[in-house]
């Protein structure tokens, strides 16, 4: 029995020496350009914003070839390929180029929390990535504080996030000209 235990023992370490080097084999990819706060998406995985306040975010991704795709719905989307190699940040730069804007009135959509709201956003730090007809619109963060949100035309809508703060949601949203509506944020896990 002893010994049984002693060759488990073994194996789990080695299992171990093999697993820990491999987590820090991956690379890390940054962009820098405009919109800063554009959706990264890495082989097809939204991984968070591009940047932040102008900063450029940094994001581990395993070694070898990827698709990077930035999508902001005021731009056309951004595709590039790149090569990461481990332990190593790949850089790159990207400009989306503006398309059309839709013609007024508009209605406005953003979230509310449980809390007074200020102009400082109470979901802070929540990047999870808000569909809005299957289409990535942005962040939690960036749609939850009183001076923001989205500028859409009256209709209705399909608003999808799922948010490790917030949980899943996946609702219709109807919006009316020059009005805003607030979607209550579901109460935090």
């Amino acid at each position: 029995m002893k010994k049984n235990i002693g060759v488990s023992v073994l194996a789990a370490l080695s299992i171990l020496a093999i697993a820990a080097p491999a987590a820090d084999e991956n690379g890390y990819i940054r962009g820098r350009g405009n919109p800063t706060g554009a959706g990264l998406f890495v082989d097809g995985k939204y991984v968070g914003p591009a940047g932040r306040f102008s900063v450029p975010e940094k994001y581990p991704v395993a070694p070898g070839d990827h698709e990077i795709v930035l999508r902001d719905p005021r731009f056309e989307d951004f595709t590039t390929k790149v090569s990461v190699r481990a332990k190593k940040t790949t850089k790159f730069k990207y400009k989306l180029k503006p398309i059309e804007p839709t013609k007024p009135p508009y209605g406005r959509l953003r979230f509310g929390g449980g809390s007074p709201e200020s102009f400082i956003s109470v979901t802070a730090g929540d990047t999870s990535p808000v569909y809005i007809n299957d289409k990535f619109y942005g962040f939690v963060d960036e749609l939850n504080n009183a001076g923001g949100g989205l500028l859409l035309p009256p209709g209705t809508y399909r608003l999808r996030c799922s948010s490790p703060i917030y949980g899943e949601f996946d609702q219709d949203v109807t919006l009316t000209a020059n009005q805003v509506t607030v979607v209550p944020l579901p109460k935090g896990k």
